[in-house]
This record gives C-alpha cells, structure tokens and sequence, in this order.
C-alpha cells in the first residue's frame, strides 16, 4: 500500500487526484473486507500528511471518500464505522483545511451512533462541528436544524441540563427558518425541556398543542396527548391547573388513554386513592418520579402540642413531613383541594391523615397553598382548624373556563355559613328534581 501511495504521489499534479480516488474504489470493492478500514486509514494519513500531495488534490480525495462512505458501497457498518471515526480523528488537526469534509463525516458518524441509540455519543460529535468560522460559515437554518437535533438526541440521554443550554441556542434562530419537521421538533423539544424542568403547567400546554398537529404520525400524537395529561397531573394544584384538565377532559381522544381515570378524577376533584395512584405511577418516567428536596420547615412540620397526643378515637397520625416525590406532592396538592370542595373546615389532624402527612405538615403545605392563591381559605391555629372559602359559584376554572355553563348569583345576606346552607338546599333539590325528571320520562314513576 505505501508503495502504490508513492507512485500516485509522483504522478503529475492533474493525476494524483483520479490515482488516489480510484485506489479508494479498488479498497471498497474488495470481497474480503477485513484490511480495508485499515488500508483506508493509511490513505488518508498519506493525503493528508504527505507535503507533495497538496491541499487541492487532499480535498478532492477526501470529497470523494465522504461520498463513497455516505452513499453505503461499504456493507459492513462496523468497519464504515471505524473508517468515519479514523478519517476524523486524522482530519482534525488540520480542521481549518479540510473543515467541509470534517463536517461532513460528523453527520455521518452522528447518524452511526444515533441507529445504534448511542444518543450522548452522536450528540458529542455533533457538538464538535464548527458552525461558525472564518473557512465556512451555515446558514442560520442550517444552524438550528443542528442545535435541534443536539437537543432532541440529549434529551433521550436525559441530559435536560445540556439540552437546555443548547435550545436556548436554537430559540435565538427560531425565525430563521421554515422548514416544517425542524420546527415541529423545536416545539417537541420545547416541550420536553419544560417536562424535565417541572413546568408541567406550560409542559402539558405545549403537549396538548402538538397532539392536534396533522403533519404528525397518529401514534405519534397520541403518546404527545398522553404526555399532556401526565404532566397535567403533576402539575401544581390550582385554578390554572384546573383549566389545563378541563381542557384535556373535553379533549375525547383522552377517554381513550389508560390515563383517562386519573385525569376525570383530578377534574371532577375527586380524591384520589393510593391503588389508582400506584397505577399511574407506572406509568410515569424517571425523571417525573424524581425524589424532592426537603426544605429546613418540611423537617420541622411535627406536632408536638399535648392536644396531639393519640387518643384511640383520632385518626392514626403519619410520620411524614413533606411528600417524597413529584408524584406524592401533586397527589396531596390534589386532595387537599378536593377536600376544600367537601368540607367547611378540617383539623390539622384530620388533613393530616387525608394527605398521610403529620398535622404539621399538612397545615405547612395548606398555608403555602393559600399564599399562592392556588387554595382559598384561613387558618385557625388556636382551634387547629383550616376553614376552606369559596364554593364553586366561585371557581371559574370549571365554572365559566371549565366549560361547565354559567352559574345564577345569589343574594349577598352577609351571612356566609347561611349562604352557603342555602346553596347546598338548592343544589340538592335540583338535583332531586332531575333525578324525578328522568324517572318520569322512562315512565317508571307517575306524577
């Protein structure tokens, strides 16, 4: 080989090209390619390192070897593999002469380790290509496409830290382009980022959005719309939240997720039971069943009062101080919202027991609550009470947002506990009426 490499080299300069490059197909075509990767390797250290060469004939060369190594005339991946990998690993040195050709075999060797679900690798490799420099400079769409594909690929590793920081590299390129897949893998990718970053709230959004897209695989927008409703659950409880469910549950493509069960739910605001919360819980992923951080006034949320003490007719008293995962704190969140639609008021201790939390505890995540706006009431800590205000006149994340029609105002008496008796009445002769209603259009009861 090194002989047949000399003689080429001392070919006059117009025939140095075409004798090199046909010494490439005479490689490739062999029957037995065990010597080829290596036979290649020797190749292109002599193009590139051999002064007498040149740099245009080197370029020439090495073009036509990236052709030949994309165009699969070499049927063995393994050793098309070794020969992308060898070719850059001696090209780099010399990056500014022959920077095109490099580039080029990082988005074949990106392409390698992405078909064998190496996904860190060929991100690595993608990140080494030089997007900006004096020799060769792409276009801002090309740009994005690549930082695209950095995120999408770093985000399959789980690596949201990184992705984060090349997505925010794309953003800036957002408008550059207007090729549909690029943008829609954007959005994907803006989605996720807000998935592994615990924005489940514009997370679900984004999902949602994405699952009505025509230009997306069916199965494909499916697993978005089921995204959606998972993040939608482990999204802090609130009105905001409640608008996000109410707009997943008017969504009919949900009745048909395994999902669907924890989602109504969570809309209707019905408590949630631990057997239907292990049953999500498998369907969640790592990063969704990630463990929280215990805050300094978590570890302290105990009851230590003498009131506390057990007395064989309370509740049992848990000994937990903060809800452990991601999971456990919009579970919780959940069911102390739905117990505001239940109750007037309840005891620490009875929160407690609901929330499998310690009085303490439950009274912390109440009052966090209440100051965010997410919960409407007051807390009595001489009595050891949380009152619960508002009804669901007042809710307009299911009243007027939740789709579910206007409500009649009532009179304002100034008596709020008398107000809300009556409301209850009124609820539950309505509720009488239309049962007696249906009963008499079946004919099965005579007025």
């Amino acid at each position: 080989m090194e002989g047949r490499l000399q003689q080429a080299a001392a070919l006059g300069q117009k025939d140095k090209g075409p004798a090199f490059i046909s010494l490439i197909v005479e490689i490739v075509s062999r029957s037995d390619q065990s010597t080829v990767a290596q036979d290649l390797q020797t190749l292109v250290g002599f193009v590139v390192n051999e002064e007498s060469v040149g740099l245009v004939v080197g370029r020439q060369v090495l073009s036509e070897l990236v052709r030949i190594l994309g165009d699969g005339t070499l049927s063995d991946p393994e050793v098309r593999k070794r020969v992308v990998q060898k070719t850059i690993e001696i090209t780099q040195p010399k990056i500014v002469s022959y920077e095109e050709q490099v580039t080029n075999l990082r988005f074949q060797l990106a392409d390698i380790y992405e078909l064998e679900e190496e996904w860190s690798e060929a991100a690595r490799v993608l990140m080494g290509i030089q997007l900006d420099s004096n020799q060769r400079s792409l276009p801002d769409g090309e740009k994005m496409r690549v930082y695209v594909r950095i995120v999408r690929l770093l985000l399959e590793e789980e690596d949201s830290v990184q992705a984060e920081s090349y997505f925010n590299r794309a953003q800036l390129l957002f408008h550059s382009t207007t090729d549909k897949e690029t943008l829609l893998q954007f959005k994907l990718c803006q989605a996720r980022i807000s998935d592994y970053s615990r924005k489940f709230l514009e997370a679900a959004s984004r999902y949602h959005e994405l699952s009505f897209v025509a230009d997306i695989d069916e199965e494909e927008r499916r697993h978005m719309l089921m995204a959606a409703v998972t993040a939608a659950v482990l999204a802090p409880a609130g009105p905001n939240r409640s608008r996000v469910l109410a707009s997943l549950y008017r969504d009919e493509r949900t009745t048909e997720l395994p999902t669907y069960n924890i989602l109504s739910k969570m809309f209707l605001d019905h408590i949630l039971r631990p057997a239907e919360i292990k049953e999500f819980e498998g369907t969640l992923k790592p990063h969704q069943l990630a463990k929280i951080a215990i805050s300094s006034n978590d570890r302290v949320a105990t009851s230590t009062n003498d009131e506390d003490i057990e007395n064989p007719s309370d509740p049992p008293m848990s000994t937990r101080t903060a809800p452990a995962t991601v999971l456990d704190r919009a579970v919780m969140e959940h069911n102390l919202l739905a117990s505001s639609k239940i109750y007037h008021n309840i005891t620490f201790r009875g929160l407690g027991a609901l929330l499998d939390l310690t009085p303490g505890a439950a009274e912390n995540m109440a009052r966090k609550m209440i100051e965010q706006g997410r919960l409407r009431g007051t807390i009595d800590q001489v009595d050891k009470l949380i009152w619960f205000e508002g009804n669901r006149e007042d809710d307009d994340a299911q009243g007027k947002a939740g789709g579910l029609g206007e409500v009649e105002e009532t009179e304002d008496t100034g008596a709020p506990f008398t107000k809300r008796w009556d409301a209850q009445i009124r609820i539950t002769a309505a509720n009488v009426e239309s049962i007696v209603q249906q009963l008499t259009e079946r004919g099965l009861i005579r007025v």
